[in-house]
């Protein structure tokens, strides 16, 4: 009766660590690092495309609960493209639902706020599109970013 009794707990025990608890994961293979490729910003009528592979590197970075982002020009801040980015902070995910809540930012009127995108991933490739509002820096804008995967 002993031997039954503690072949069950060790069954539940073993089926407790087998679950999966965390959605997010479930949801998109979203938790990584990813390198950003390209930007599209629409801003009322007017389309800018931007190259993130040439003088710069901007990387995310994701875990189960927050995400950090970089971004600097390769030139050590001495070339005329000279660029230095950041910000963190924590974020959600709902199906393809993905908001950020920018805790950290080197543009400070951007902290506090929150930014909701639609995600896909396919592959190795993540695009991100959402809009961008700050009332405090008079940004109110569309953004698709095109990310990849960067590998170990």
């Amino acid at each position: 009766m002993h031997a039954k009794l503690l072949l069950v707990a060790l069954a539940f025990l073993s089926m407790s660590y087998m679950r999966k608890d965390d959605p997010k994961q479930e949801a998109l293979p979203l938790i990584g690092t990813w390198r950003l490729i390209s930007g599209t910003t629409i801003t009322k009528k007017d389309t800018v495309v931007a190259d993130y592979t040439k003088g710069q590197k901007f990387i995310k970075i994701i875990n189960k609960t927050h995400f950090a982002f970089l971004r600097h020009d390769l030139e050590n801040g001495k070339g005329k493209d000279s660029a230095y980015e950041s910000g963190a902070g924590t974020y959600t995910l709902s199906g393809n639902h993905y908001t950020e809540h920018l805790e950290y930012c080197n543009y400070r009127e951007w902290e506090g706020k929150s930014f909701s995108f639609t995600i896909s991933i396919k592959n190795d490739t993540l695009i991100q599109r959402g809009l961008e509002k700050v009332e405090e820096a008079n940004i109110n804008r569309e953004i698709i970013e095109r990310y990849v995967r960067v590998k170990k």
